[in-house]
């Protein structure tokens, strides 16, 4: 048992918490802007996608619109894509992807595809059609050169002021990491894979 605190002490500590809260509540007080964000999740590491769906929950509590573009891997029966549809027509889930790369072995069917997914996250953010939208494995698509960065930087720079934007996948380009106001960068530490652990479902998918 750790040994009771003197009054000294708890004093000590609450003084010590007083100090702390009033530097935190100025620094607060002194953020007062506020704008649709664009978010990047990036990295090796696993977990892009799914902080991304924790954000669709958190949006959908705040009765946001929000719209799901899913880019390369799409054709996943995923737990996910199952809840969400509970919440339609507030959430719409567009799995447009036709599989990861190595699965179709079609280099311009993937393009067709990726082309086509874009082409519908384009009309919703030209449109202004929800409050947050997710645009999942985008950074993919990127990396191999299936839609150009310019493109896609141009009709980010003309979303709504108040629209949210997250785009996920490994590999982000410098360009967009520069124009997002927010970038994660997942690290693998550790992977259940390595150790011959197969995807688990409910848990990855």
């Amino acid at each position: 048992m750790p040994e009771q605190e003197t009054i000294s002490e708890q004093e000590g500590y609450r003084a010590k918490m007083v100090k702390r809260k009033a530097v935190k509540d100025k620094i607060l007080a002194e953020k007062t802007k506020e704008k649709g964000l664009l978010v990047v999740h990036t990295g090796k590491g696993k977990g892009k996608t799914t902080a991304a769906m924790g954000l669709v929950v958190r949006a959908l509590g705040r009765d946001f619109r929000v719209i799901i573009v899913q880019f390369i891997k799409g054709k996943w029966d995923t737990g996910e894509k199952i809840a969400l549809k509970r919440f339609e027509p507030q959430c719409k889930f567009y799995a447009l992807g036709e599989g990861f790369t190595w699965e179709t072995q079609d280099k311009q069917r993937d393009i067709l595809a990726v082309q086509k997914a874009w082409q519908r996250a384009e009309k919703i953010i030209l449109e202004g059609a929800c409050d947050l939208l997710i645009l999942d494995e985008l950074n993919i698509a990127l990396r191999y050169n299936y839609i150009e960065l310019e493109r896609v930087l141009e009709v980010l720079a003309s979303k709504h002021e108040k629209m949210h934007i997250v785009i996920t996948g490994r590999n982000a380009p410098q360009g967009l990491i520069d124009a997002s106001d927010l970038t994660t960068e997942m690290q693998e530490v550790k992977h259940p894979f390595r150790s011959g652990i197969r995807a688990q479902r409910g848990i990855e998918f």
